[in-house]
């Protein structure tokens, strides 16, 4: 009997059957979600290697594509690949501060951040089998307070948007107080009157109706829409064979370590919200897809790939834990990377209406690290140090992102996450603490 097999026969919410309407319209809300940061990746990278309007429109379209496929593989498993839980894929945020270097530096260009992507995604294959053996250094205590720390991280995200975004020429106007508020209430009040249904949706509902009355408003812009074509399909090494460079490789080498560090606090917080086990073969597989999504992402004309942790919101918010979920998200993907005027549509949501739906979702995933950390013996003032100086750790990028810029710039994967940060310092202060404390076993097991 095959693990999936064997899964469903035990009821597990990852392999739940919905209705086809519900199945469709939470997959949409996942992709909503996620497109801004989809979006925004190959709109810095390209802008910084002087890309041209059309040329950037590529790029987004083939992210698109490639984001769709990995989700699609990574929730549904083929062989060896993919962790087969509700994973939402895109471009990995923690690679753009060193394409973004790269993008500078005589003689690279677009084809060598394509050559680096592809190398490292090679290096990430080669490593994931060995990087899965860590979930035995990720008990409750660490993995709780890694997804604390990833709510509290996205949380400036959430703030920017409702605030009209970071290139808003009146940040925190009243119009946009005024439409991110309009959002959260609407998804507050489904949550509270409605049910069923509804309150699975209710993130979709409040963003549809943010994007009314954001259009009434003439907050809605589509200039430029009739000059995409209605539809294109993106081709293998459109920009040129990629170029290969020993500082670029080594930098996305690195890169894809902190990509399997954050992947693997993301795939464990999402282990406790769907209830599924996430023993070190689940891992490796998960692990897995993300290197071979950017591997193949170089081809593909795009950037090293991870799951996004936006989306672990909307699976807590919303309860429905079934990867069938994600697998329709992902096919909604690949479609809008063939009609680049209705992913023009999708990337016209204002700022503000991401806002108001992140500030309740990113909020559910500090939640739920919270709940986590109930599981331990938090009355241990060492435990309490852990979570403290871990989650102190993590805000330090968020709250003041130049604090180390004295470190090397090969250090800006790590200084500039976060979420790497926190993991980073609560595994070590968990071996510091527990494992090689007096209650090494027990912590190691999970149990205090």
């Amino acid at each position: 009997m095959s693990e999936v097999t064997e899964r469903r026969a035990a009821g597990s919410p990852a392999d739940q059957r919905l209705p086809l309407l519900q199945l469709l319209l939470v997959g949409f809300q996942h992709v909503l979600l996620m497109y801004g940061g989809a979006v925004a990746v190959p709109l810095i990278v390209g802008q910084a290697a002087g890309l041209s309007r059309d040329e950037i429109a590529f790029l987004i379209n083939a992210d698109l594509l490639v984001a769709g496929i990995a989700t699609v593989v990574q929730s549904l498993g083929i062989g060896p690949v993919g962790i087969r839980m509700p994973v939402m894929m895109g471009a990995s945020f923690a690679a753009v501060g060193s394409m973004v270097a790269m993008a500078g530096m005589p003689g690279v260009g677009i084809d060598g951040i394509f050559g680096a992507t592809i190398a490292a995604g090679f290096f990430g294959m080669l490593i994931a089998p060995f990087m899965s053996r860590i979930v035995r250094f990720f008990p409750p205590l660490v993995t709780g307070t890694v997804i604390t720390s990833i709510g509290m991280c996205l949380f400036p995200v959430a703030i920017n948007w409702a605030g009209g975004g970071k290139g808003a020429a009146h940040f925190g106007a009243l119009e946009y107080l005024f439409l991110s508020s309009l959002v959260l209430a609407a998804i507050l009040l489904v949550n509270r009157f409605l049910k069923g249904f509804w309150t699975n949706v209710s993130v979709l509902i409040g963003m549809l109706l943010g994007y009314i009355v954001a259009s009434a408003m003439g907050m809605v812009d589509l200039s430029g829409m009739d000059a995409r074509p209605l539809f294109e399909v993106v081709t293998p090494l459109h920009f040129g064979a990629p170029s290969f460079h020993l500082a670029p490789v080594l930098s996305m080498c690195l890169v894809v370590l902190i990509i399997f560090v954050e992947s693997t606090g993301m795939f464990l917080a999402l282990g406790k919200i769907t209830g599924d086990e996430i023993c070190p073969k689940r891992l490796r597989r998960g692990l897995l897809c993300d290197a071979t999504a950017s591997f193949f992402a170089g081809f593909m004309n795009t950037f090293t790939h991870s799951s996004f942790a936006q989306n672990i919101g909307l699976v807590q918010m919303t309860g429905v834990r079934s990867r069938f979920v994600t697998v329709a998200a992902g096919g909604f993907l690949i479609l809008l990377s063939l009609l680049p005027k209705a992913a023009y549509v999708v990337a016209s949501i204002p700022p503000a209406v991401l806002g108001g739906a992140g500030i309740a979702m990113f909020g559910m995933v500090a939640a739920s690290g919270i709940r986590i950390l109930h599981e331990v013996d938090i009355v241990d003032r060492r435990n309490q140090l852990l979570v403290a100086v871990s989650i102190g750790m993590g805000m330090v990028p968020v709250v003041r992102p130049d604090f180390f810029a004295a470190l090397p710039a090969w250090m800006e994967p790590i200084t500039h996450s976060g979420i790497a940060m926190t993991a980073i310092w609560a595994v070590l202060l968990n071996l510091l603490f527990n494992i090689l404390g007096e209650r090494g076993r027990d912590a190691l097991c999970g149990h205090h």
